[in-house]
């Protein structure tokens, strides 16, 4: 079997960033908290929890000490609340990820209604959400019932959507006949050229697979775009997960990852799948 690595895949510079400044401060401190996974990635987790990371979902459970704010970013009243608590804050959150949340309030304070394009059970959604006194939040057609009849609307999108989706819901919003709407390209490019670069190998291969958490939206969205053009497309989180079976009677193999995978579960994923066959050619 041939196997062939997307161009664009794995780790972006906002979780690059993210997992160094969490080593770092651990380095120096032993222990700090998270205030959520600092990524949608276990394997990192886990390594990180080794290291004194500890994960946390409620601001009660810190007792103490420092956290970090993970790369999907923090309302600004859990900061608040943290600080009231006396504790050291570690701002790792993707710059992206600020523009949004500075440009949906921004927009608020201009008179428009906001409205985020995204999965509202998401944490980078949740948030934007709180960076503003009132949002919607839409995720498909059916949402769009949620909006004012009337009015201004201010609109960003969840940073790892596809620009297919953001583009679909913008002229779904259209249709309703708003008379004033500003729409901001939130999108983040990075993850564009991941979903261009998939899509474009998927086409090419027997099968695919795209490497990562299963709870990361971004590598979920990688998954969901190559299966539309081939049907033989499988999201793991690595190796372990990988049924063999489905590489019989396949020639050639296609791998991505998506932005919270690390190399080194890219590296082992390639490695041993190119040991079912000679050739691995990474492009």
């Amino acid at each position: 079997m041939k196997v062939f690595v997307a161009e664009k895949c794995g780790f972006c510079a906002g979780v690059t960033s993210a997992i160094n400044l969490a080593e770092e401060v651990l380095q120096s401190e032993g222990k700090i908290f998270s205030l959520g996974p600092i990524i949608h990635n276990s394997d990192v987790v886990n390594k990180l929890l080794a290291m004194g990371l500890q994960t946390v979902d409620n601001i009660e459970d810190i007792t103490g000490g420092t956290v970090l704010i993970r790369s999907h970013g923090a309302a600004p009243a859990d900061i608040e609340r943290l600080k009231a608590k006396g504790l050291k804050i570690i701002d790792a959150t993707c710059v992206l990820v600020k523009r949004v949340q500075k440009i949906a309030a921004e927009l608020e304070e201009q008179g428009y209604t906001v409205v985020v394009i995204g999965n509202k059970d998401h944490p980078e959604i949740k948030a934007v959400v709180g960076c503003v006194e009132h949002a919607t939040v839409v995720a498909d057609e059916k949402d769009l019932e949620k909006l004012p009849v009337e009015g201004s609307l201010g609109i960003v999108c969840q940073t790892t959507q596809s620009p297919e989706y953001f583009a679909r819901m913008l002229c779904a919003i259209c249709r309703r006949g708003f008379s004033r709407l500003q729409a901001i390209n939130t999108l983040c490019r990075e993850a564009a050229k991941r979903q261009e670069s998939a899509v474009e190998l998927c086409k090419k291969v027997d099968i695919m697979f795209v490497l990562g958490g299963l709870d990361s939206a971004n590598t979920r969205k990688l998954a969901e775009l190559c299966r539309q053009h081939n049907s033989q497309t499988y999201h793991l989180q690595n190796w372990n997960e990988l049924d063999k079976s489905k590489l019989s009677g396949k020639k050639t193999a296609g791998v991505t990852a998506g932005a919270s995978t690390p190399e080194w579960i890219i590296t082992e994923f390639v490695q041993k799948l190119g040991a079912f066959g000679t050739d691995v050619d990474c492009r």
